[in-house]
């Protein structure tokens, strides 16, 4: 492989994992003051307890040799040990890394959901046991050999050159955290404020911060792959990427002024997000104007998809639901209708869209039905929610002993 691809593919590791970080700025800024340190230890050990788990294991679990293998066996290559010694050792393990940063953030995103109200042992446990049975498995369904990546020859013969598109992540990635973000909700039930007082941002800059780190590298996120593929897309992927971001952007900035009367900063976040997360599957098979279309839709629909935690009662406290399962579940059943070459709506017929929403509903219940058990599971033993006085008091001093910010007055001498 030539140089170019392999340095290609060391900057897109590097930017997929400045991500999470992102994520930790966006999820911090959301939050209330006396939160944030917890909200973005989250996001931190995310990343550390995923990057060890998908050395030892999860990397060997992410691919599979038999179609309907649930995964790969976590047993074969311990601690990448034979990958390393390998005569292409290089770049596997160049791609392994990629592969992991993608593991990192997914897990990271379910976090937003429980804000302000569950203990970091708790999710660390939940976080690596998810990231075990969802994670690690759903990546071989859809990109490691597994059943999703085979299923149109499943549904519709040999000859059949129809497959599930989702070049980045709208199953793997959105669909999967968003799903296990509504069971966890559900799990640990309502802060002790939800509904009763505004939960504002406590610093704005610190979203838009975030909001700017996690665009900056999706660039890696969608056009990352491409390294293997001699660049052949990145053209296409890199505008769409732009061009979906900025429209969701517009979208949901409309919805915010005609809904609330005032277009806001943290709209313009959210909506930069929402359409994100619509792009990662259809980056690479949808022509710039129908990104376009994308995003704009994407961003007006996340903008009211948000307002239903309110409607139904379940405390989705940073809108993982509202973005990252519903902008996964658009952007993935989008490429239904406007594939290129595929879509309903562009020279195909029903089989692009059936697998599609097959795909999705079929990650969406998995990693839905297991967090709901898992979360169960630790709540009912060790706890997951935070005890309702130290909710009140500030999750940042009752769990990690310190403050975001020191207000005390200081003397000089």
């Amino acid at each position: 492989m030539d140089t170019g691809s392999i340095a290609w593919a060391v900057v897109a590791t590097a930017l997929v994992l400045l991500m999470t970080p992102g994520v930790a700025f966006f999820y911090g800024g959301l939050v209330k003051a006396k939160s944030v340190v917890s909200m973005m230890m989250m996001s931190f050990g995310a990343l550390a307890l995923i990057s060890v788990l998908w050395v030892l294991y999860g990397a060997s679990m992410s691919s599979v040799t038999g179609l309907w293998d649930f995964s790969g066996n976590p047993l074969t290559d311990l601690g990448l040990t034979n990958l390393a010694a390998g005569e292409t050792a290089n770049t596997d393990l160049l791609g392994s890394a990629f592969g992991a940063t993608f593991a990192i953030i997914t897990v990271a995103l379910i976090s937003g959901a429980i804000a302000d109200r569950a203990r970091f042992g708790s999710w660390m446990l939940f976080a690596g046991v998810w990231a075990t049975v969802v994670y690690f498995p759903v990546a071989a369904w859809v990109w490691g050999g597994g059943w999703i990546l085979h299923l149109g020859t499943v549904l519709f013969g040999e000859d059949s050159t129809t497959a599930v598109i989702d070049y980045a992540g709208g199953t793997a990635v959105h669909i999967n955290a968003g799903a296990a973000a509504l069971a966890l909700v559900l799990v640990l039930g309502k802060r002790t404020t939800f509904g009763t007082v505004a939960d504002k941002p406590h610093n704005v800059p610190l979203v838009l911060l975030g909001a700017a780190l996690l665009w900056f590298g999706w660039f890696g996120f969608n056009a990352g792959a491409e390294w293997t593929n001699d660049l052949a897309n990145v053209g296409l992927i890199t505008i769409n990427t732009l061009g979906a971001t900025a429209a969701a952007i517009i979208g949901w900035l409309i919805v915010e002024r005609v809904k609330d009367g005032k277009p806001t900063s943290v709209g313009a976040a959210s909506g930069a997000v929402s359409g994100l997360v619509a792009i990662t599957p259809a980056c690479a098979n949808l022509t710039p104007g129908w990104s376009l279309l994308l995003g704009i839709i994407t961003g007006a629909v996340c903008a009211l998809a948000v307002e239903l935690k309110f409607r139904l009662g379940y405390d989705d406290a940073l809108d993982v639901v509202g973005i990252h399962l519903v902008g996964g579940l658009i952007g993935t059943v989008y490429l239904g209708f406007f594939a290129t070459g595929t879509g309903l709506f562009l020279g195909g017929g029903l089989q692009q869209l059936t697998l599609q929403m097959l795909a999705a509903g079929a990650v969406l219940a998995y990693s839905f039905g297991v967090a709901w058990l898992v979360a169960t599971i630790i709540e009912k033993t060790i706890g997951f929610r935070l005890a309702p006085d130290a909710e009140v008091a500030g999750i940042d001093n009752s769990v990690h002993g310190e403050s975001a910010y020191d207000m005390a007055v200081r003397e000089t001498v």
